[in-house]
């Protein structure tokens, strides 16, 4: 009798063992986490352009697939107004850059949009918000004069308040040759004119 006592209370004690084991096991496995997957950024491209306090643009880019289709938006905060915004448009292009400007200046800012709409050829997108609506500007191509010896790879600047776009093109008197086109844009009545700057000119605008 005492002997299948014992064997009984050894049994029990190890059955104890055993559940506490499994409940211990079981604890650590819940604290075991998976390791957090780091989440990519669902917007190719994104900017908030501040035009003077309280009054804000944010440009947004999204697409799936093909980096260059897809659509980006642009959405206006005027927190002193409480009024906002927002305008949606279908892009060809990967969206590179903003920035605003009042090129006219009547007073009502321009949102210029950069694509590269080619592996190596830059357009714009102008918006001008005016009486609460987004009004888009045509940007003018380069004609085919300005075209001659166009080998893309251009860059849009701002200096002195004033556009410019410039690029390399090849010499018209020698095509082992390359020079630097630069080109002014003047905004008037919603239309956008182009002049050739001349190298002269630039180093004179560039002193002023």
């Amino acid at each position: 009798m005492k002997l299948q006592k014992y064997t009984l209370q050894h049994l029990l004690c190890i059955t104890g063992m055993l559940f506490c084991f499994a409940c211990t096991e079981e604890k650590q496995k819940e604290v075991v986490a998976a390791p957090a997957k780091a989440t990519k950024n669902p917007f190719p491209f994104y900017k908030d352009i501040e035009v003077k306090p309280g009054l804000n643009f944010e440009i947004v880019s999204w697409g799936k697939g093909v980096d260059s289709i897809g659509g980006y938006q642009i959405l206006m905060s005027d927190s002193i107004r409480n009024n906002y915004r927002s305008a949606a448009v279908d892009r060809k292009g990967i969206i590179t850059d903003a920035w605003n400007m009042d090129l006219d200046n009547d007073g009502n800012p321009e949102l210029y949009i950069q694509l590269l709409s080619k592996k190596n050829v830059s357009d714009l997108n102008v918006f001008e918000y005016a009486g609460g609506d987004f009004n888009k500007i045509s940007f003018p191509s380069l004609s085919a004069n300005q075209k001659k010896g166009y080998t893309g790879n251009d860059k849009f600047f701002i200096k002195n308040g004033d556009l410019f776009r410039t690029f390399p093109a090849k010499d018209a008197g020698d095509s082992s040759k390359t020079v630097t086109k630069t080109y002014q844009y003047k905004l008037s009545g919603n239309s956008f004119s182009t002049s050739e700057v001349n190298p002269e000119e630039e180093n004179t605008k560039a002193k002023k």
